[in-house]
């Protein structure tokens, strides 16, 4: 599998960490290795822009995600996934809301980028019940088989 992950946010981020979650994710539900998946840090003017184009509401927001090939769990189709977003500087403000640290809200992110590739969504409560229990299901066990993950921050110039 592929995980091109590409860092244009100005904020340091644990690569390895990140390319890992993305692997255990795809191993986990069954996502052929044939795969692709790229994700790309951005600052909030960019991430607001695109936010704006496709999803029609105004200032940055934390995660989108543009699927490309209809790719589901346990098909065994190959394809490219699509395209993450994440913003750190959103992700860091809301670690600092729920009081946990900016990496893990991004681990978060991309997991829950993931998901919408595959076709997971929350636009109705069970929906949203099983998007979000599976999403937190991945992310501790990565976190609990991985360990220790080194936090976001900004970069110093």
């Amino acid at each position: 599998m592929t995980v091109e992950i590409n860092n244009e946010s100005g904020w340091q981020v644990d690569m390895g960490a990140l390319q890992e979650a993305a692997k255990w994710v795809f191993r986990k539900l069954k996502i052929s290795p044939r795969c692709e998946l790229s994700i790309v840090f951005t600052d909030p003017d960019s991430i607001a822009l695109l936010h704006e184009q496709y999803m029609g509401l105004q200032g940055p927001t934390d995660v989108l995600s543009f699927p490309m090939d209809e790719v589901r769990p346990g098909k065994g189709e190959e394809g490219m996934l699509g395209d993450i977003m994440i913003c750190p500087q959103v992700a860091s403000i809301q670690a600092q809301c729920t009081g946990h640290r900016t990496i893990d809200e991004i681990l978060l992110l991309e997991i829950h980028g993931i998901l919408h590739l595959l076709g997971f969504d929350h636009n109705s409560d069970k929906l949203q019940r099983q998007m979000f229990s599976l999403q937190r299901y991945l992310l501790f066990t990565f976190c609990y088989q991985y360990g220790t993950v080194s936090d976001a921050r900004p970069i110093q110039s």
